[in-house]
């Protein structure tokens, strides 16, 4: 008798293209660190990366469409913030990214000035 091997799920392989897609850009890492402790405007993530909007906007539209963030508006500027996920595999892999962008020393260092940019903390 033989034992039948099952197959993977295709929908769950395809999810994993368009995230690591995303992940392989260090700008977007970066945006991801940023975003990693809440809500943030796009405004506040221009002036920490010193990157002009347009071009933070194009990267976060890009996060976007691969299911990492979520924006809302609020008047004429967009709120940016991490996507929740319905799909544990999915979840596991943001929770090593989150992980790792924890222990990066200079993504520390973009996380305490975007502080001080946006929340006046010294």
């Amino acid at each position: 008798m033989h034992s039948r091997m099952r197959s993977p799920k295709t929908h769950r392989l395809g999810e994993f293209p368009p995230i690591f897609k995303a992940l392989s850009d260090p700008t977007r890492i970066r945006l991801l660190s940023l975003l990693a402790e809440g809500e943030v405007c796009v405004c506040f993530l221009s002036d920490v990366l010193r990157m002009v909007q347009p071009k933070v906007s194009r990267h976060l539209a890009y996060l976007k469409r691969a299911g990492l963030v979520t924006a809302r508006r609020e008047g004429k500027w967009m709120h940016y913030t991490w996507a929740s996920h319905a799909s544990p595999a999915v979840r596991n892999v943001m929770d090593v990214v989150r992980d790792s962008m924890a222990r990066d020393e200079g993504l520390r260092r973009e996380r305490a000035a975007l502080k001080r940019v946006c929340c006046g903390i010294p």
